[in-house]
This record gives structure tokens, C-alpha cells and sequence, in this order.
């Protein structure tokens, strides 16, 4: 069987997409964009109208640089498709400020002037946390970004750009239209402030604008000033301070934002807390290097930021942290981090964020994809019965424990399933070489074989198999 996500991350994706232009009866680039973006139980609505002829044309009207998608194929292979009738709401409050749903641009590249956020707003994102807004003068390099990359998606993203070139009186002008504009959005202003007296000053000019909210920006790795960004938010005491001096100049609720360039994001957070911060946003980008030539300034390089789904993991690492944390139960928080599919922004809800915030896979796919979130967090709600988003948050916060907690009287074997297995060994080279000898492998029936006695339950094996053809058995105590 064709592994249906592996089929659609190959296609590229096209703007006024050849495949759909040349299909009558329905949207087949759409239908492969929804399987992508991890909804491919939905995927078949598109296409219900399609013959096979149409598909046909479609597939031959792919102007893949490889090979054509097999659109047939992949979309006869979606499976089971949702019976999900009616769709939940998504609308939920953070500080207080009604949402319509939880999904927001990052403050960042993707949300830089009107026209663009104008763009996202209509295309149904929530709200913005707009690009930060600084007194100083920003003057960027060529190139800023450079990618890791798995053909032609980008694992993890690196950026040198600092905050917005516009001068602040333009940016704060642009918030303003767009509030009045699109009073049911939530738009909230990044700034970052030089010294108390400025971040209060653009604190208040935010207010003025009519913003919903102000996000302090203690964490941007790479300003090319010292005492800026995550030099901020690696000082508790800076924090502390510069989030309690923003309290007293405004009444919109205050969001700092947090660097992951710290071992214990708590120490400033509970900072923060104490302040009288009324949301947390975490986390910024990763200090970082990647070596590509092409990547260099006039031959130089230095360290910059790093985002994408390589760091969705550190993320939540440091979402549970804070969340989890007893002196910060009021607080809430908004996360950040390698967040593509409404399953990645799921699993910051249910660690405890109220709203959730995306910006590479938005450079990497558009403002578009907002509609495979809304309509993948819908179904997932609506099958498991569920009517409002705030019976997710923290719902998984309870099943985290200290190493100390975790059960290690059991142990649950891998299962090999032999209709899907191909015989290629790899989960036995794995075993053999990086985990405990406890598989053995017939070179003439190329039939992998699990001896008990010596498997411990590491499931490495089913990390490396190809094919999906190692799963899990039932859970038993250790002999």
C-alpha cells in the first residue's frame, strides 16, 4: 500500500495549480494538500465529483521536476474518510480577549505590513502577533535564511533577521487600520524596548493603536546590539523588570516572550508571573549554525536563529515546564515552535496554550494552510465529542512525571506485522548495532525474527522500519 503522506509531501504545492486547472469536476491539488497537512480523512470531499478520467488528466497535467503525483493511486489509498456531520467552534479566550480560533502568525517575516496581514486575517487566522516594532534602525543582511533540508521541505529554518524595518510611527499606523479594519481579530504588537522608559513608551503607543495586546520581546537571538532580546530574557531581574514597568504604563494584558537559549526557562518565567504578565509566549528561535556556503554574508557567518518542525519537541519541553510549574497556575500561554499541522498545535493545547502561533511553515507553504488547521482540529473534536476547544487545554499535563515516576516494572514487546514487512532488514541491522542484539534475520526468507529473552522494549526497531510493519504489543510485567 502507497504511504499516502510520503506521496503528498512530494508534491510541490503550485499556486494556481496545474493538476486542479486541468480537472473539471473538482479540486484534486486541494484534496493533496489537506492529506499533507495530516487530513486526509477529510481529503475526499474535493474530489467526489471527479472521474477517473479527470484524475487521469490531473496526473498528466503535474509539473513535478521528478516524477507526476500519482493522484489516483494516492487518493484511492485516503482510507476511512470523517463522518464528522457538524464542526465544533474553535473560538476561545486568551487574556481575556475572545478569539475565534487559536491559530496566529508569529511575529516575524510573515506578518510585516497591512497588505500581508490584511491577507492572513481574510485568509481566517485568528489574529497576528505582529513583526516586533523598535526604535532603532534596522538594517539587515543578504542573505538572511538558510534551511536543513529533506528534498524540498525545510526540516529546520534559519534566519538572521532581527525586527521591523518600518519606523515605528508607520507600524503602529498599520496596527491601527488593521484593528479598525477587523474589529473581530485579535491583533497584539510586538515590541522591544533599549531601556525602561522606551518599552513603556511603545507599550502605550500599541495601547493607543488599539491593539488587544502587547508581546514583549525578551528573545530575538540575534540583534546585532548587546543588551537586546534573548540577552534580555536570559536575566530574570531584566524581565521582572522591564515586564512590571509595561504593566504600569498600559491596561491591554501583557504577553513576554521567552528565549529557549536558557537552561530553565522558569527563572525568568516566574519573573514574568510576578510582574503581573498575563500570558507567556514561547518559545523564540534557537541559537544556531549551519554551514552552507551559500548561506554566508560577503564570505562571513555568524550565529542566528533556528525554527521549523526540528524544534517543535524543545518547544513543548519547554511549554510543559512552565505549565506544569505550581506558583504559575493564573498565567497563561501562547506557543510557538515547529507547528505545521493542527496535530502539532493539538499537542501545545493540550500541554496547556491557550492560542498557538506559526511562522516557518508559513513561509514554507502560506497563509492557506490555516484552512487544513481549522479543519483538522474540527474533526478531531467533533469525533471525539467534544464542543469546546477549553476542554483540551492541559489535558495531557497530568500524564508527565519526573524520571523517578515512570513505571519500569512492565515492558511492552514490538510486534512485527509480516503483510507489511518487505524483508529489508533494517530493523536487524538497528537492533544488531545500536540496540540489543534481539533480532535475528533469514537471508533466504529475509523473515526478521524478535527473541524475546533478550528484548528489552526499546522499540528502536519500529523508529527505523520503513513500512509501518512493526507495532506494539500488550503491555506485561517484566520476568
Amino acid at each position: 500500500m502507497m504511504h499516502i503522506y510520503e506521496e503528498a509531501s512530494r508534491c510541490l504545492l503550485c499556486d494556481n495549480a496545474p493538476c486542479t486547472k486541468a480537472c473539471s469536476n473538482g479540486d484534486p491539488a486541494r484534496a493533496i494538500r489537506a492529506i499533507r497537512f495530516d487530513n486526509a480523512g477529510s481529503a475526499l470531499r474535493w474530489v467526489t465529483r471527479c472521474s477517473d478520467a479527470d484524475l487521469e488528466r490531473a496526473e498528466q497535467a503535474c509539473i513535478h521536476y521528478d516524477r507526476p503525483i500519482r493522484i489516483r493511486e494516492l487518493l484511492s489509498n485516503c482510507g476511512p474518510q470523517s463522518k464528522a456531520e457538524t464542526m465544533p467552534s474553535l473560538a476561545i479566550e486568551f487574556c481575556g480577549i475572545k478569539c475565534e480560533n487559536p491559530f496566529f502568525l508569529a511575529s516575524s517575516a510573515v506578518c510585516t505590513n497591512y497588505e500581508m496581514v490584511a491577507k492572513a486575517l481574510e485568509a481566517g487566522w485568528g489574529g497576528v502577533f505582529y513583526k516586533t516594532i523598535c526604535k532603532q534602525d534596522i538594517r539587515e543582511v543578504s542573505p538572511r535564511f538558510d534551511a536543513v533540508k529533506d528534498g524540498t521541505e525545510m526540516i529546520g529554518f534559519r534566519n538572521m533577521e532581527q525586527l521591523s524595518e518600518n519606523p515605528h510611527e508607520v507600524d503602529f499606523e498599520i496596527l491601527n487600520r488593521l484593528k479598525k479594519k477587523y474589529p473581530h481579530k485579535v491583533i497584539i504588537a510586538s515590541i522591544m524596548g533599549q531601556y525602561e522608559e522606551e518599552w513603556g513608551e511603545l507599550a502605550l503607543m500599541a495601547q493607543n493603536a488599539g491593539c488587544d495586546a502587547v508581546e514583549l520581546n525578551f528573545s530575538c537571538p540575534q540583534m546585532r546590539l548587546a543588551g537586546l532580546g534573548s540577552d534580555v530574557g536570559q536575566d530574570p531581574e531584566l524581565v521582572t523588570f522591564y515586564t512590571a514597568y509595561v504593566k504600569q504604563a498600559v491596561n491591554i494584558p501583557v504577553i513576554p516572550k521567552m528565549t529557549p537559549n536558557i537552561t530553565q526557562i522558569n527563572q525568568p518565567a516566574i519573573g514574568a508571573y510576578f510582574a503581573g504578565a498575563d500570558a507567556i509566549s514561547a518559545i523564540n528561535t534557537i541559537k544556531s549554525i549551519t554551514m552552507s556556503p551559500l548561506a554566508q554574508v560577503n564570505g562571513k557567518q555568524t550565529i542566528s536563529g533556528y525554527s521549523g518542525r526540528a524544534v517543535k519537541p524543545i518547544a513543548l519541553r519547554f511549554i510543559q515546564e512552565m505549565a506544569a510549574n505550581p506558583i504559575m497556575r493564573k498565567v497563561q500561554y501562547s506557543g510557538i515552535g515547529g507547528i505545521e499541522t493542527w496535530r502539532d498545535a493539538l499537542e501545545f493545547i493540550q500541554l496547556g496554550c491557550r492560542s498557538v502561533q506559526v511562522c516557518t511553515a508559513v513561509m514554507q507553504y502560506g497563509y492557506r494552510i490555516i484552512d487544513d488547521l481549522i479543519l483538522g482540529m474540527q474533526t478531531y473534536m467533533a469525533e471525539r465529542g467534544i464542543d469546546s476547544l477549553d476542554k483540551l487545554v492541559g489535558e495531557q499535563l497530568p500524564a508527565f512525571v519526573l524520571p523517578s515516576g515512570l513505571d519500569r516494572d512492565t515492558l511492552v514487546y514490538p510486534k512485527i506485522d509480516r503483510e507489511k514487512c518487505i524483508g529489508c532488514g533494517r530493523c536487524y541491522i538497528s537492533c544488531s548495532d545500536g540496540g540489543h542484539q534481539a533480532i535475528s534475520f533469514n537471508a533466504d526468507t529475509r523473515q526478521p525474527q524478535i527473541t524475546g529473552t533478550k528484548c528489552v522494549g526499546c522499540h528502536l526497531c519500529r523508529l527505523v522500519c520503513p513500512t509501518g510493519a512493526i507495532g506494539v504489543a500488550k503491555r506485561i510485567n517484566k520476568k
